[in-house]
């Protein structure tokens, strides 16, 4: 078994036997420019403590994979500018040669899963890259969410992406996929799309429940937790929309490709929408950090 280097809160919380919920740190090294990525760092893990949970960021520092971080590691981590973006492929060799790694969503389940924490907080999964027809580009996040048992607690899938095909694969991969307090399935900065969700649940009790079920059933794999962001902070459809074709064309255009291709576009929809979109993007995160700390205290 890989051995995990656990933060003292991280130690303490396990041991007396406390919520806890775990936090990705793509968003720290690649979701933000600083000084607004250490800020919503700190934001976030407070958030969870005040919704009576504890926060256990996760990241690969110098090759150790931590879960939990230290305030002096966060900004260590969100100062950093050669930082890799680790997901299911690259998170063994980032450890084996000793670098330093930010997780995604999928890297992140899986510490999580090793280090027996069952909730996870994000801002929004990836998934189906749109003119993935062409390019088969899809997110691991799809394949990882199918097969670790964790719960994902997020604001829907990220909107640049093809949110149909998104949707589709989830079900053919047999993936629970439950809006929070709402038929529509969020659309990230938006409250609500065009999809209706394939369940709808309004408690964090029913959603612990029903993942215990599926634990006890044996059936692998996670629960996607689609929280709506809150409306006084959501940016509609009908203003985001031609923002994110904006960028993607531009994208294009400049031939941008891989894991580049999201940093890429939420630092020009951040741009084009003058800052509103992280703002937006702030207020999610932290709406996502109250109800995963509610569902980490019903798993208990």
């Amino acid at each position: 078994m890989i051995k995990l280097t656990y933060s003292p809160e991280i130690q303490e919380a396990m041991q007396n036997g406390l919520p806890i919920v775990a936090l990705e740190s793509t968003i720290i090294t690649h979701g933000m420019p600083f000084p607004h990525n250490l800020e919503t760092a700190r934001l976030v893990e407070a958030e969870v403590r005040n919704s009576g949970a504890v926060p256990a960021t996760i990241a690969v520092l110098n090759g150790d994979l931590h879960i939990g971080l230290s305030d002096a590691s966060l900004t260590e981590l969100a100062e950093a500018t050669d930082v890799a973006k680790l997901s299911r492929a690259d998170l063994a060799a980032c450890i084996a040669q000793g670098k330093t790694g930010s997780t995604t969503v999928a890297a992140t389940m899986i510490a999580a899963k090793a280090a027996g924490i069952q909730v996870f907080a994000t801002g929004g999964i990836g998934g189906v890259h749109r003119g993935a027809e062409d390019s088969f580009d899809v997110s691991a996040d799809l394949q990882e969410l199918a097969q670790t048992d964790v719960i994902v607690v997020a604001a829907g899938v990220k909107a640049i992406l093809d949110l149909p095909k998104t949707w589709e694969v989830l079900e053919t991969l047999g993936v629970p996929v439950i809006a929070f307090g709402q038929d529509e399935l969020p659309a990230f900065w938006s409250s609500k799309s065009q999809y209706l969700a394939p369940l709808r649940m309004d408690t964090a009790r029913d959603i612990a429940n029903a993942a215990k079920i599926r634990q006890a059933m044996k059936i692998p794999g996670g629960h996607l937790i689609c929280n709506p962001i809150p409306t006084d902070a959501e940016i509609t459809q009908e203003i985001i929309g031609p923002i994110i074709e904006k960028a993607l064309q531009e994208a294009q255009d400049q031939n941008i490709q891989g894991k580049a291709v999201t940093p890429f576009l939420l630092g020009r929809i951040y741009e084009l929408t003058d800052g509103r979109s992280l703002t937006s993007n702030i207020a999610l995160v932290l709406n996502n950090a109250r109800l995963a700390s509610e569902l980490a205290k019903a798993m208990l």
